[in-house]
């Protein structure tokens, strides 16, 4: 059973005889020493833990004033971590010292280990007794990746699809039509030559046609779009080991390699150490940039050119890969009630509909991505209804304590070969053999 702040009984002290105000008044000190009991006239203070840019701070902090107006007698601390390593960091070392915020926004990649070692408190019958919010009012793709061992853990806020960021500038000016719908590998290619500029005739590329990071999380969706899996499971579902020795997924690396190694679309390793890609799609000076929705607020601030979205191209298949966030509720927090009541808040159409606004999240509850505060037809960018016609075709990789450890070891290999330091067949080679013992791990 979920606890919630007790309502005040009027009226008992002023129409009780004296000695009935005694007994009264001893249970009520009773009361005050059990732990996760409070008197009512005391505040609630619950702290939330969440990393971004500024940006998405000020979404939070206009969060947090909606939610202490709603509920005067709970104030939110929060504490604002900038980068995703210092968090990552944070929360770890709060944890190990058994300080964590009470509330604390994790991906769905990455809060396993914490749920495996008892860290998160299950939402589930929280939500279950929610008269605000149901579980069937979120897209059921962003609640999915939340269940862990048959428990719903966290409620997600969100939920994203990578998408193609496009200078609609230089296309403009290079005479190419915008991205289609369905547009090919083939396609995306094409284009990413065609922008791909030596403007002073120096032999050096001054502008290029695309920016991607080389991660495994980059280069999943174009495994799933020509047949391959990510990964090799048992019949339960438990994944064993990386599958990325199969033709179909040998096809799809080599063809992410070569976007550098091969074409020179995206820049190589000392281009991209001298000026990130991020940065080169700001300043104009890329065609398209592979991003989530996570960088809608920063490109908001471009003066310089007008851009969009467009779905990725496919190949044999259209599939994406998924993005969400949710809010987790620690284990050791003394007021679970009131910091339910925050989640509760900023899950519910009014709070999704705030942080919506400012650009950062595709909502996960149904209503709220379906609206304005989401579709507003004067925000950029245009196309955001491309992030919700892609949901159908989303997929997640595995959800195990190891993932993020497998992500970075195999991402290692494959950045390797991206900037040619090593043959595609060895990279896959590499991921496989140094991520097997994880994968050994977890089974056991």
């Amino acid at each position: 059973m979920c606890s919630r702040p007790t309502s005040r009984r009027r009226g008992i002290a002023t129409a009780a005889p004296g000695f009935v105000r005694a007994l009264l008044l001893s249970v009520l000190m009773v009361a005050v020493a059990l732990p996760g009991t409070r008197a009512q006239d005391d505040r609630s203070t619950v702290s939330f833990m969440f990393f971004g840019d500024p940006a998405e701070l000020a979404a939070y902090q206009g969060l947090v004033t909606a939610f202490e107006a709603a509920h005067p007698q709970i104030d939110i601390e929060l504490v604002h971590i900038p980068s995703l390593i210092d968090y990552q960091a944070r929360l770890g070392a709060d944890l190990a010292a058994g300080s964590p915020a009470d509330v604390v926004l994790i991906n769905y990649r990455r809060y396993a280990p914490l749920a495996a070692r008892g860290a998160l408190e299950p939402l589930a019958p929280y939500l279950r007794s929610s008269d605000i919010i149901a579980e069937s009012d979120f897209f059921p793709e962003a609640i999915a990746p939340f269940r862990w061992r048959g428990q719903l853990m966290c409620i997600p806020q969100n939920i994203s699809s990578l998408v193609v960021y496009y200078n609609k500038d230089l296309f403009a000016a290079s005479g190419l039509p915008y991205p289609a719908d369905d547009w090919t590998w083939d396609d995306f290619l094409a284009v990413a030559q065609a922008l791909t500029l030596d403007l002073d005739e120096d032999g050096a590329t001054d502008q290029y046609g695309l920016g991607t990071d080389a991660s495994l999380y980059r280069l999943s969706p174009f495994i799933w779009q020509n047949g391959g899996e990510l990964v090799v499971t048992e019949a339960n579902g438990t994944p064993l080991r990386l599958a990325l020795d199969s033709r179909a997924a040998r096809e799809a690396i080599e063809w992410f390699v070569a976007l550098q190694t091969e074409h020179g679309v995206v820049p190589d390793a000392l281009a991209e150490t001298a000026e990130s890609s991020e940065s080169r799609f700001i300043a104009g000076r890329m065609a398209m940039f592979l991003n989530s929705r996570r960088g809608v607020p920063t490109y908001r601030g471009i003066n310089g050119f007008d851009w969009d979205v467009a779905p990725l191209p496919r190949r044999e298949q259209a599939a994406g890969i998924l993005h969400t966030d949710a809010y987790c509720l620690t284990a050791g927090t003394e007021d679970k009630g009131a910091a339910w009541t925050f989640i509760e808040f900023a899950n519910s159409p009014e709070g999704q509909a705030i942080v919506a606004r400012s650009g950062r999240t595709v909502p996960s509850l149904v209503e709220v991505a379906q609206s304005a505060a989401f579709l507003d037809p004067a925000a950029q960018p245009a196309s955001s209804s491309v992030f919700l016609e892609t949901i159908p075709q989303l997929r997640a990789v595995p959800v195990t304590a190891a993932w993020v450890e497998v992500e970075e070891l195999a991402g290692d290999e494959l950045e390797r070969a991206f900037y040619g330091h090593t043959s595609v067949d060895q990279a896959i080679e590499a991921m496989i053999t140094r991520t097997l013992p994880l994968f050994a791990e977890e089974e056991g």
